[in-house]
């Protein structure tokens, strides 16, 4: 039986990727902060096959217990300070976890494996927020990052670390340059979740309207589901690499607007969508699409979840939830 050990268990990717692992036969186990975590009870009813530990990715000796215990065949690095807004607000702390928390987290792998570089298979999470302030359309694996934001910096940080990594001790160690991915497990501090639950909300009278920064900016979403398939495909590789995981496609907020209050049977968004400047950027990233050929060569991936079934299926899952709360 495969073992694998992931940090960020209690995030969507998290959830998704447990999931996928244990159909596959794997025993799984969930590195998380703290013993009264609040989304430890999430992770115990979504997955209860996983096996939870705990620990910290800014202490590198947790890190090394949780490796003892899990002896897993790949770790995966899910785990981070990932709402891009909060960065600016403590950049110290998103640096900490986000990118010196990769080097702790590839330290832990490659003190574990002493002379066996080999014996872990490492995925880092990387983000298309790297690209930032893109210097290419599409954005491909060797597009010049230019990071717009401390989660930015820190996500790359965390990316050249694992290729250094993997270039100084021959450790099988892969980032995964993901593109904007969402799902109903989305965290409602997200543009897009925030979107779901308000329409759903305000198709049933429990509020008024929605507050937004920028409605214009572009991103490449897909479903969460189907890009925790693209890490697990990296680890089944033998040469460890870097992939852009993205539909090729890019929408507006605008367009997950129309789509979502479409869904509930409102054509005319703008009565109940406010804007505010407080919700925008310092640097904004205007635009984000990727190029992700290589990965559907080489790992066989593509996405299976289309933006408008994305689309339907958040705001669906928040109105079931809105009712079942009102019942």
């Amino acid at each position: 039986m495969p073992r694998a050990l992931i940090t960020g268990i209690t995030g969507q990717d998290g959830l998704y990727l447990a999931e996928l692992l244990l159909s596959k036969g794997y025993e799984v186990f969930g590195f998380m902060r703290g013993q009264n975590n609040p989304k430890r009870e999430l992770v115990e009813a979504t997955v209860p096959g996983v096996k939870i530990l705990t620990g910290d990715l800014t202490d590198l000796s947790s890190i090394l217990r949780a490796l003892e215990t899990a002896q897993p065949d790949e770790f995966y690095n899910l785990g981070a300070i990932s709402f891009v807004a909060y960065s600016w607000e403590n950049a110290h702390m998103t640096s900490e976890v986000t990118g010196l928390g990769v080097l702790n987290a590839l330290e832990a792998v490659r003190l574990y494996s002493h002379d066996d570089a080999q014996k872990v298979r490492f995925y880092q999470a990387s983000s298309s927020e790297m690209f930032g302030k893109v210097q290419t359309v599409p954005q491909k694996e060797d597009t010049l990052l230019w990071p717009r934001s401390p989660y930015g910096v820190a996500k790359v940080y965390g990316h050249y670390m694992t290729i250094n990594y993997r270039e100084s001790y021959g450790m099988h160690a892969s980032s995964g340059i993901l593109f904007n991915h969402e799902s109903p497990r989305r965290g409602p501090e997200f543009v897009t979740r925030k979107i779901s639950m308000a329409v759903a909300r305000i198709s049933l009278g429990l509020q008024e309207h929605i507050t937004l920064g920028n409605i214009d900016a572009r991103r490449d979403w897909g479903f969460a589901g189907d890009y925790v398939d693209a890490m697990w495909r990296m680890m089944q590789q033998d040469t460890p690499d870097d992939y852009v995981i993205s539909t090729n496609e890019t929408h507006e907020i605008r367009e997950f607007l129309d789509l979502a209050f479409r869904q509930v049977g409102i054509d005319d968004w703008a009565p109940y969508v406010k804007q505010d400047p407080r919700f925008m950027r310092p640097a904004e990233v205007d635009l984000l699409i990727g190029d992700s050929t290589k990965a559907r060569s080489v790992l066989g991936w593509e996405p299976k979840v289309g933006f408008p079934q994305l689309v339907q299926m958040m705001v669906e899952n928040d109105l079931a939830e809105q009712k079942l709360n009102l019942a």
